[in-house]
């Protein structure tokens, strides 16, 4: 049976690193608005986000019952920026993992930025770089809207704006509440931040490179017909993998590979 959703923990004092909002348009516009304020590993959280923004301009639509939060990543290395996202994924895929024992070796990534269960879109995830508090450094804020506890229907969202969503609570045992969420994905945001920093370290071991075995395993449309829609034109191939840079590998006719830094997939 579908988890009943737990009451969040009333009247703690909350961590230090954790802003908390009763309501906010968008918490990565908070974040980068107060840049100045915020620091490495801080989190801006709210409860009622109403202005959400999704990848290349689309509303992230936020009824009650979404987690919706951005990480500060400070000191990142620009030139691994574009495997963020995917990064980001797993530290998603992790953290519900480690408390949704339920939910274990059955979530996936959905490039570049979904996490999936059962082709169900159950989180999104928005990096978006800007400069630190100096000037030499490169910060990114990492926003992750998570279904956690929705109630589609009593959203009043129609089909087209509820995609093929799916919430955490409905596939799941039990719930964990927001706080314990919030700080699995610090964690594992922080372990990542790490791999992505600007210290010296050899390519094999910093950005995508460590995590790609993981990536690979996690990948939703491996060998899926998809549909790559680029502003000029939509191409049509099988996915075949991601690769170091964190580009989308899709096989065309003729058995030509290309590689897409970009692009809205869908499945055929």
């Amino acid at each position: 049976m579908p988890a009943s959703p737990e009451p969040d923990r009333p009247n703690l004092p909350l961590p230090h690193w954790l802003h908390s909002l009763d309501t906010c348009p968008s918490t990565n516009s908070w974040a980068h608005a107060r840049a100045a304020k915020l620091h490495h590993g801080d989190a801006v959280f709210t409860k009622r986000q109403t202005s959400g923004r999704g990848q290349y301009g689309r509303t992230w639509h936020a009824p009650t019952g979404v987690l919706t939060v951005s990480f500060v990543l400070d000191n990142l290395n620009p030139n691994l920026l574009p495997g963020l996202s995917l990064a980001a994924g797993l530290a998603v895929i992790y953290a519900i993992e480690d408390l949704v024992p339920d939910c274990r070796d059955m979530l996936r990534l959905k490039w570049p930025n979904d996490v999936w269960i059962d082709r169900h879109k159950l989180a999104g995830i928005l990096c978006e770089a800007t400069c630190g508090n100096t000037s030499e450094k490169t910060r990114a804020v990492v926003g992750i809207g998570l279904n956690r506890c929705v109630d589609f229907a009593a959203a009043g969202l129609d089909e087209q704006a509820i995609g093929n969503a799916v919430s955490l609570h409905s596939i799941a045992s039990k719930v964990p509440d927001e706080l314990c969420l919030l700080d699995r994905l610090r964690h594992y945001l922080l372990e990542l931040a790490d791999m992505f920093s600007t210290t010296d370290r050899p390519a094999s071991k910093s950005g995508l490179a460590l995590l790609l075995p993981e990536l690979r395993r996690r990948d939703a449309l491996i060998g899926c017909n998809v549909a790559i829609e680029l502003p000029s034109e939509t191409i049509c191939g099988e996915a075949a993998g991601i690769n170091g840079s964190g580009q989308l590998l899709v096989c065309l006719a003729g058995d030509r590979i290309q590689a897409f830094t970009s692009g809205r997939v869908r499945l055929i």
